[in-house]
């Protein structure tokens, strides 16, 4: 959408709130008690929607479909997100790689429908992710990107990102610098 709100997509695990980290690679916190909301990511996302950004959490949680985690429980993870941060909603994909949906990332279904629901203009918004699949959905439908490098034992797949950064504590100054 042209003439629409600018927007910071943001993945949940890793950006919004702590991954947990399993052999190296990130997972779902397993239950609410585990929880934490990242301390850089409180003050950058504040900065943000004070410049008028629409926060959007964009989150691929594939362990409804395999069955080691409730709907109910991620909700109740989005829920407690949205009443710390100033995040307006949260898109999920519940689905697992086999179901080959438009909405599980790398493809960018949870960000158009987003856009489409808020009427936001994706030539004015960002993409952040920890992972390849967040910065390839967001380059998928032109969105400037920025890659969070936990150095997660996996293999980085496709374009890199506009940016790179270890944490989240400088996101609002790259993407209010860069808009």
């Amino acid at each position: 959408m042209i003439n629409g709100l600018p927007a910071v997509f943001l993945d949940r695990d890793g950006i919004l709130n702590r991954a947990t980290l399993r052999d190296g690679k990130p997972y779902p916190p397993s239950q609410l008690d585990d929880l934490e909301i990242l301390p850089g990511s409180i003050a950058s996302l504040a900065r943000l929607a004070d410049f008028g950004y629409v926060l959007i959490g964009v989150t691929n949680q594939p362990d409804v479909a395999r069955g080691t985690q409730s709907r109910e429980t991620v909700e109740s993870f989005n829920a407690l997100i949205q009443s710390k941060l100033p995040v307006r909603e949260i898109f999920v994909c519940y689905h697992d790689n086999v179901d080959n949906c438009d909405c599980r990332k790398p493809r960018p279904g949870l960000i158009l429908n987003a856009a489409n629901k808020y009427g936001l203009d994706l030539s004015m918004s960002w993409m952040v992710g920890d992972r390849w699949k967040d910065i390839a959905a967001g380059r998928a439908v032109g969105l400037k990107t920025i890659f969070v490098d936990y150095h997660y034992s996996e293999t980085y797949k496709g374009a890199s990102a506009d940016f790179t950064v270890q944490d989240t504590v400088h996101l609002a100054d790259i993407i209010l610098k860069g808009s």
